[in-house]
C-alpha cells in the first residue's frame, strides 16, 4: 500500500531562536520512500542535520525573528500488514540481552520507574513468558487511563499519569514503558505517523501518535497501549528512552506555535483518499528550554 504523509508547522519567534527539529522518517524507513522527503523552511534559513546518540535524524538551525514555516509532504510504501503478533514470544533473560538494549531497563526523565517498581511485580510479576506479560501491562494501562486532547500536560511522569488516570497517547506510552523495565523487560518510547487506516475515521484531529517497542524473544516488537490492537501503516519518526528524547521541536528560547497539521492518509487504488484533508494538532511533543 502506499500512504501519504506530512506535516505544516509554523512558530511565531520573537528574537533569533536555534531550534533542534525531529521530524524526519527514521533512517530504517528510507527504502521505503516513494518521493522526495525533503524539509522545507520558509524563510529559507541554513539547516544541517545530524544523527544523534538513539540513530534518529535532527535538523539544527536558527530560526530568524519573526514567523518561520516548516512543512513537507511525501509518499512512502507499507506492508498494508498489521503490527506483529508472537503470542509464544519469551522474555529474554537479563544476562543473554544485548548492550544495546541495557540502557531501556532504567528509569527516565518520564518513566520513573523507582515508583512503579513495587506495583509492577505485584501485578505483573506472575505473568509467565514476554508477549504474554507485556500485553498485560497494555492491557491494564489501557484500562487505567481515560484518553482526551483536554488531559494533556507536557511534564506529567508515568507514575502521575498511573494516579491520575487521563492522558493522551504519550501518557499510555510512559506508563506501559515504565512497568515493562520495572520487571526486567527493555523498553522504549517511539514517535511518528499513524493514520486511520484499516479503522473507522476519527474525527478529532489529527496528530503525530506515540507507541513503544518492547524487546522479547530475540527482537524488538510493536504494542500500542492506547489503541491496544495491532494497527496499520505506522511510520517511525523517532525512538528514545521517553518523549524528552524524542520531541519534534526543542527551541532555545521564546516562541509561540503558530499553525500545526499533520496529515497521514492512505492511498486508494484510484488516487484518492479517504482523508483529503490536514487536520489540526491537539498535543504536540514540543519542549522550549
Amino acid at each position: 500500500m502506499r500512504i501519504r504523509a506530512g506535516y505544516d508547522i509554523a512558530f511565531n519567534c520573537f528574537q533569533e531562536v536555534p531550534m533542534v527539529l525531529m521530524l524526519t522518517v527514521h533512517p530504517s524507513r528510507k527504502a521505503d520512500l516513494l518521493t522526495d522527503h525533503s524539509m522545507r523552511i520558509s524563510p529559507n534559513v541554513l539547516a544541517k542535520d545530524y544523527t544523534d546518540v538513539f540513530g534518529n535524524v535532527c535538523t539544527r538551525l536558527v530560526a530568524p525573528a519573526g514567523r518561520i514555516e516548516i512543512r513537507t509532504e511525501f509518499i512512502i510504501k507499507d506492508s498494508g500488514l498489521p503490527d506483529a503478533v508472537a503470542p509464544n514470544a519469551p522474555q529474554v533473560p537479563l544476562h543473554e540481552l544485548p548492550d544495546s538494549a541495557l540502557m531501556y531497563l532504567l528509569g527516565s526523565r518520564y518513566c520513573d520507574t523507582q515508583k512503579l517498581s513495587d506495583l509492577a511485580w505485584s501485578t505483573f510479576g506472575h505473568v509467565d513468558g514476554g508477549w504474554q506479560r507485556v500485553q498485560a501491562i497494555c492491557d491494564y494501562v489501557h484500562d487505567r487511563i481515560q484518553f482526551g486532547y483536554r488531559f494533556a500536560r507536557s511534564d506529567r511522569t508515568a507514575s502521575e499519569g498511573h494516579q491520575e488516570r487521563i492522558g493522551v497517547c504519550r501518557d499510555f506510552a510512559h506508563l506501559a514503558v515504565a512497568l515493562c523495565r520495572c520487571v526486567n523487560i527493555p523498553a522504549r518510547y517511539c514517535t511518528g505517523y499513524l493514520g486511520d487506516i484499516g479503522v473507522p475515521l476519527d474525527p478529532a484531529p489529527m496528530d503525530f501518535s506515540a507507541w513503544f517497542e518492547a524487546y522479547i524473544g530475540g527482537r524488538w516488537y510493536t504494542f500500542d497501549a492506547r489503541h491496544n490492537h495491532p494497527r496499520i501503516g505506522r511510520i517511525v519518526i523517532a525512538r528514545g528512552r521517553d518523549a524528552a528524547d524524542v520531541a519534534i521541536s526543542t527551541m532555545f528560547g521564546p516562541t509561540e506555535l503558530a499553525h500545526f497539521s499533520v496529515l497521514t492518509e492512505e492511498i486508494l487504488s484510484d488516487g484518492t483518499s479517504r482523508q483529503p484533508e490536514m487536520k489540526s494538532d491537539r498535543e504536540t511533543g514540543l519542549v522550549a528550554v
